[in-house]
């Protein structure tokens, strides 16, 4: 059975381009009879505020959504903590207390999320009563698991490539673990068939697919969607002010409406969607 996901973060009001993402996941579980799960990622330390998922839910209804809801990622620490001591145990993880400046100066390359780690603390004598957080050392990784791949319905067949990233951090120093930890382990535990997210986080599939091969976690398969961009082509985002769903709601605008429109790709004036 098909099952896919919508998992936003409470850290923010939902935009167009949520409710598209969230579509997509749920039509095509529907269209197999599949499950379509909501799951809330709230462990973004103060910038999670929980009155928001309410909101979310609100949203979903509103756009005429049917879904399940699983537990939320606060509720999942302890398995993130246990991972990660896996990966310690195999000796793929360190710990680093790089500022994002200090790597913005030393780095001589530039990855997906920015520039790429030079792994610095992986040659230095760390401070033991600083915080650290810890990164997976993706040469060593890469090396004990071999070739991968990972198929992705948009793009068809890929060949894993975490190398990409450099050394990610898989648990930050004041919050739980990274997105690439917590989401991978989620996916599993939820039973996950069909991962469904924006295109802008393809590059994370090298990452994740590693993970999964790392911890002998079931390998679903990937759909990543085009973005919907604002008038000046970037990507609709939050900390941009993007128009909520929120607003258009509480404005009286028809949900399933809007839904069928972005089915169709029939855009509000200054929206589009990414060119391939």
């Amino acid at each position: 059975m098909i099952v896919t996901r919508f998992a936003p973060s409470p850290n923010g009001h939902l935009h167009l381009g949520h409710a598209y993402s969230s579509i997509v996941a749920h039509d095509l579980a529907r269209a197999e009879g599949g499950r379509f799960l909501m799951r809330i990622e709230d462990i973004d330390g103060e910038r999670s505020k929980p009155e928001l998922a309410d909101e979310f839910r609100r949203d979903l209804e509103w756009l005429g959504l049917e879904w399940e809801e699983v537990p939320a990622q606060s509720t999942r620490i302890d398995t993130y903590r246990e991972a990660a001591n896996r990966l310690a145990e195999m000796e793929l993880l360190y710990p680093c207390q790089c500022s994002r400046a200090q790597i913005a100066e030393q780095a001589a390359k530039q990855g997906p999320e920015g520039p790429i780690y030079p792994g610095t603390c992986k040659c230095i004598e760390i401070d033991k009563d600083a915080p650290v957080a810890w990164r997976l050392d993706v040469e060593r990784a890469a090396e004990r698991i071999g070739a991968l791949e990972w198929e992705d319905e948009v793009a068809g067949s890929q060949k894993a490539d975490p190398s990409v990233f450099g050394d990610v951090i898989l648990v930050r120093k004041a919050l739980p673990a990274s997105y690439h930890l917590a989401a991978t382990l989620d996916d599993a535990a939820d039973g996950i068939t069909l991962v469904t997210r924006g295109a802008d986080l393809f590059q994370a599939t090298h990452i994740h697919r590693l993970l999964q091969a790392l911890l002998g976690l079931p390998v679903p398969r990937w759909h990543h969607h085009p973005l919907l961009l604002d008038e000046t082509g970037k990507k609709l985002a939050k900390r941009r002010g993007s128009a909520s769903l929120a607003d258009l709601r509480n404005a009286g605008e028809d949900g399933p409406l809007l839904a069928k429109q972005l089915r169709s790709h029939i855009l509000p004036t200054g929206i589009s969607f990414e060119k391939a």
